[in-house]
């Protein structure tokens, strides 16, 4: 057996609970990925995008024959989401380091107002429209909280990609949501680091206004 043919077969039974392997290793990669974005690193952008692409096939449980048989079609579409942005984010920090590969890859800032109306309005908007369309795909109940994770992973990929500070309060408000949802379809691995990921994006808050305070004298 080669290495990807055991990564997508490998399980793991935590207190009679099967974990695919996939899915532990594929949030490692978040994770991992999170951390980059808080040091402002353009390798956070590639480690994340080889997480997306094991945690699609998680999500689609009953597509790809996973002991949870539980479609996530928010979940597993955001994944699609995220590879798409982070190309667009690793671009343009890429653009912005002048040449130098050790400096940070943005300068973070405030969202304008108008920036922080539209993000609200997407938000809202965006979960409310997507919601029908992901339950007639015969997304997992409660369907406005798949669809809610959706928009919201992609506007806080997208503010991190911007460089607006406020990505991470976006990624709280994923993370309160998502917890619950991925407990009660059985993703517990996903679900332990949502949790793990809420109390991280805090810090990454506060690491971001340090240093855009720092940076205002100059």
């Amino acid at each position: 057996m080669n290495p990807i043919e055991w990564l997508f077969d490998a399980q793991l039974v935590i207190g009679g609970q099967v974990v695919l392997w996939r899915e532990i290793v594929g949030n490692a990669f978040g994770l991992a990925s999170a951390v980059g974005g808080m040091r402002r690193r353009v390798w956070a952008w590639p480690v994340g995008i080889v997480g997306n692409v094991l945690l699609f096939t998680v999500f689609l449980g009953a597509v790809f024959g996973t002991p949870n048989p539980v479609n996530l079609l928010g979940q597993a579409a955001r994944q699609v989401m995220f590879i798409v942005v982070s190309v667009y984010g690793w671009l343009r920090w890429s653009h912005t380091r002048h040449g130098d590969r050790d400096a940070p890859a943005v300068r973070p800032r405030w969202a304008s107002g108008r920036e922080r109306a539209l993000l609200v309005v997407l938000l809202v908007g965006g979960t409310a429209l997507l919601t029908p369309v992901f339950r007639a795909l015969g997304s997992f109940e409660p369907v406005w909280a798949d669809a809610w994770i959706f928009v919201g992973s992609l506007l806080a990929t997208w503010g991190m990609a911007r460089g607006w500070t406020e990505f991470w309060l976006i990624w709280v408000a994923v993370d309160v949501v998502g917890v619950p949802l991925l407990v009660s379809a059985g993703y517990y691995a996903s679900a332990l680091l949502y949790l793990f990921y809420g109390v991280f994006t805090i810090a990454g808050f506060l690491v971001w206004m340090r240093v855009q305070r720092r940076a205002q004298p100059a």
